[in-house]
């Protein structure tokens, strides 16, 4: 522990929430070395982690409800004492230096934008996902938080990605791409279009142009902005295959003796593929834009992606990557203001 402000973990969100969320808590603290502090029902959460010897090993804060798998963003405002809300009013106070949840997505984004508040000169927050791309991960943005944009929202987002490439990827001057329906400048609709030409009048940002859906896992850009309707249907899409070529290769593997043999000498190959291609390996998605590190994990998170995030957000809140957005921001807002 470095005396940085533990991770308020949101215990209530999730579909496996109590107890998954806890696991992950103590399998962040005991193997990782995460500060934690669990928020939620607090004999809830003394149940769950009577069930790892773990009881007092983790301080619990009270909050007296929970948002629903099913809710909305009108949640945040008829729950404002739930459990994401309440870990969100820590990292306010500076009692906890990051949010981790994996809660409903539109009820932590409501809820985070709430209760945190956007960054000065920020117009929208984005969430953004890391692609399993190599020598390192894609940076894809916004997968959901905001649906309708507008071509200054989009160059937003390109200051966003590019602020978390270099923080937490180390990426130096990342490669900015639009998602489109074509390579050349002039494909797309109105949106795309001028987004294309303010992206590439902005000096700081290191825009190669468009990109079309068969480049998002080609790592031919380091990040990849687009409105959040279109990415999260772009990273569904691209879940879902994933899904679909492993349950084929599998039953393709399984189906004869000879392929059995052939799996059973790239068995080794086979595991680490499917680590790449793990959404809980990396964390999950980051709320951007907000006064505070907001780390959104999946709904049905295991033990090790809660884990995971945990990791992430302390490492995102160590790399300070909030003030870093605020700069990128700051500096991209002085630049559409010159146009």
């Amino acid at each position: 522990m470095d005396g940085i402000p533990p991770i308020a973990l949101d215990a209530m969100g999730g579909d496996h929430a109590p107890g998954a969320i806890v696991a992950g808590a103590v399998a962040a603290v005991r193997d990782h070395g995460v500060p934690i502090v669990l928020v939620g029902a607090p004999r809830a959460i003394s149940e769950a982690l009577a069930e790892h010897d773990a009881v007092g090993e983790i301080p619990i804060v009270r909050a007296e409800e929970a948002l629903a798998m099913d809710e909305g963003a009108l949640a945040s405002l008829r729950r404002p004492r739930s459990s994401i809300a309440v870990a969100c009013h820590l990292v306010r106070r500076g009692d906890a230096s990051a949010v981790v949840s994996a809660g409903s997505t539109a009820g932590v984004v409501a809820t985070g934008k709430l209760r945190l508040r956007a960054q000065q000169g920020v117009l929208r927050p984005a969430i953004t996902v890391p692609l399993p791309t190599r020598p390192h991960p894609t940076v894809l943005l916004d997968a959901g938080a905001t649906a309708d944009v507008k071509p200054e929202i989009l160059v937003q987002f390109a200051h966003l990605g590019a602020a978390y490439a270099e923080t937490a990827l180390g990426i130096e001057r990342p490669r900015v791409g639009l998602l489109t329906i074509g390579g050349e400048a002039e494909k797309g609709n109105k949106l795309t279009k001028r987004a294309h030409e303010l992206l590439a009048a902005v000096p700081a940002l290191n825009f190669t142009g468009n990109i079309e859906g068969h480049d998002l896992l080609n790592g031919v850009v380091d990040v990849i902005v687009t409105d959040g309707f279109t990415g999260n249907i772009a990273l569904k899409t691209m879940e879902g295959a994933v899904r679909y070529a492993f349950t084929e290769l599998r039953e393709t593997l399984e189906s004869g003796h000879v392929s059995r043999l052939a799996a059973t000498l790239q068995r080794g190959r086979l595991r680490e593929l499917r680590k790449r291609l793990d959404p809980e390996v990396y964390g999950g998605a980051v709320l951007l834009g907000l006064n505070g590190t907001v780390v959104i994990a999946h709904g049905a998170s295991t033990a090790k992606g809660v884990a995971a995030a945990c990791a992430l957000a302390l490492t995102l809140a160590r790399q300070g990557t909030v003030t870093r957005v605020g700069e990128r921001i700051a500096a991209g807002h002085k630049s559409l203001r010159r146009r």
